[in-house]
């Protein structure tokens, strides 16, 4: 990954990476359900192809843990901010 020098943020070449993985994965499946392949070509694709299976899981796994923690972020901060359901109990009480 590489760190934009103007935000100090990481670029999204972990998005990248996983299309590029997921495009190779969908070509190695795409030749092996072609068949036509000697033993040795088969056997080396289908452990290219679970490499990169367990590449992709990985980085969705990572990006729905984050996504999970921006959510519950979110959720704490919007519950520090009174509503107008807090005002209206409020006054329903005086």
């Amino acid at each position: 990954m590489t760190t934009d020098k103007s935000t100090g943020k990481k670029s999204s070449s972990r998005a990248a990476t996983f299309e590029s993985s997921f495009t190779r994965l969908e070509e190695v499946v795409r030749k092996l359900e072609e068949g036509q392949l000697t033993l040795d070509e088969a056997s080396g694709l289908f452990e290219e192809g679970m490499k990169l299976a367990k590449s992709c899981n990985e980085l969705l796994s990572s990006a729905e843990l984050k996504i999970t923690r921006l959510k519950s972020n979110f959720a704490e901060q919007m519950n520090l901010v009174p509503g107008d359901e807090d005002s209206a109990d409020d006054e329903a009480q005086v």
